[in-house]
């Protein structure tokens, strides 16, 4: 059963409630990349009218936690998968649609083949941008993600 973004948003519906209800959606996932998009609005704001900073990072954790899940399930191996560190900068109130994108499925590739290999835990360092409907960055998230397989 291949991950997919309707599987991902039941998912989050059922496992991460939270995220689902601040309105955080996936919406596409490939071999290399995963877009996930949530729109500013009353249950997600903060006192400044302005989309909370969690709520980005939910959106921004979950496209570079899906690529590592996908990843993972396509190893065929069990593999243990958890973020180590993050740390997030703003540069623009976060209003209307927020788009978040990671493109770096090459790096997870290169992770769990080397987790494989070695047999030693390995961290590899993923960025998810938001992205607002002007295409301006409104926030930058990095995410340390340990994978180490289990034996």
């Amino acid at each position: 059963m291949n991950i997919s973004p309707r599987k991902l948003n039941f998912f989050l519906a059922f496992k991460l409630p939270s995220a689902f209800f601040c309105g955080v959606r996936t919406k596409t996932l490939n071999d290399n990349t995963c877009v996930v998009s949530v729109k500013h609005s009353w249950i997600n704001q903060n006192p400044f009218n302005s989309m909370f900073w969690a709520v980005q990072g939910m959106a921004a954790e979950l496209t570079t936690g899906a690529l590592v899940m996908s990843k993972v399930k396509e190893s065929g191996k069990k593999i243990s998968m958890l973020v180590a560190s993050n740390n997030a900068s703003f540069t623009k109130k976060a209003t209307g649609r927020i788009t978040f994108t990671c493109n770096e499925g090459q790096k997870i590739d290169d992770a769990i083949a080397k987790a494989i290999e070695t047999g030693e835990g390995q961290v590899v360092s993923l960025n998810s941008k938001g992205i607002n409907k002007e295409g301006l960055q409104v926030s930058d998230f990095n995410f340390e993600w340990t994978l180490k397989v289990r034996s």
